[in-house]
């Protein structure tokens, strides 16, 4: 376990005193370190941030509709956010990991840290209720929000469902042909096929979803399709 030294540090940074340090415990705790870890202080986490994220450009862009909405709260979100987060708060330095871990580099890799903000949400929220949590993220989302003034630029599945549905071609399917990686690290490898067209792409990533989009952008870079579409 964290000292009580490590911690108050940790909680000067987060701007929040714990009333149950038990929760901060939690969250820093990845499941290779022991079997009371962050998983589902992460789920609910994921879940207010989400939430605020929604609150939040709901209330900055009142004109935006919903679509757009829905994807500036997926870019607000990301996974690449959440890693710079949980950088400028330090995390790594107060994650508990298991020795497999620690000597494969996670305290620095990215789906760890990502995971590991979203618990903190977590149990900022279990300890301090939602408007604690909300104050918090208002706090860290707010600089980015300026990068959302427009539409958020469409996903790639996206643009590809779009462009095929407006030429009448019939839509692609999806196929995860591999999966390699231990099961808390894995990488998915997926090909988006579009069967009238006998065209395919390749992606993989550490999501189904990620993979996903990364083939749809393979198909995109065949059809020549720019990324402003």
């Amino acid at each position: 376990m964290l000292e009580d030294p490590a911690l108050r540090r940790l909680q000067k940074t987060l701007g929040y005193t714990f009333n149950n340090l038990t929760h901060l415990r939690t969250a820093l705790t990845h499941r290779s370190a022991a079997p009371s870890h962050n998983e589902r202080m992460e789920f609910l986490g994921d879940s207010v941030l989400g939430m605020v994220a929604a609150e939040m450009l709901y209330e900055q862009f009142p004109n935006m509709r919903e679509g757009d909405l829905t994807r500036a709260r997926a870019q607000l979100v990301k996974r690449e956010t959440l890693v710079q987060m949980a950088r400028e708060l330090n995390l790594s330095a107060h994650l508990q990991l298991g020795q497999g871990e620690l000597r494969s580099g996670g305290r620095q890799r990215e789906s760890i840290l990502a995971d590991t903000f979203e618990a903190v949400v977590g149990a900022m929220y279990l300890d301090g209720g939602l408007d604690r949590a909300r104050s918090f993220l208002n706090e860290h989302l707010a600089p980015r929000m300026n990068t959302l003034a427009g539409p958020a630029p469409k996903d790639p599945k996206t643009r590809l469902q779009e462009f095929l549905q407006g030429k009448g071609i019939t839509l692609p399917s999806y196929e995860v042909r591999e999966t390699t990686g231990q099961s808390h690290n894995q990488t998915f490898h997926v090909v988006c096929f579009v069967p009238s067209l006998a065209i395919e792409g390749y992606g993989c990533g550490g999501s189904r979803r990620r993979a996903e989009q990364d083939a749809a952008a393979g198909v995109l870079g065949q059809l020549s399709i720019s990324d402003s579409a």
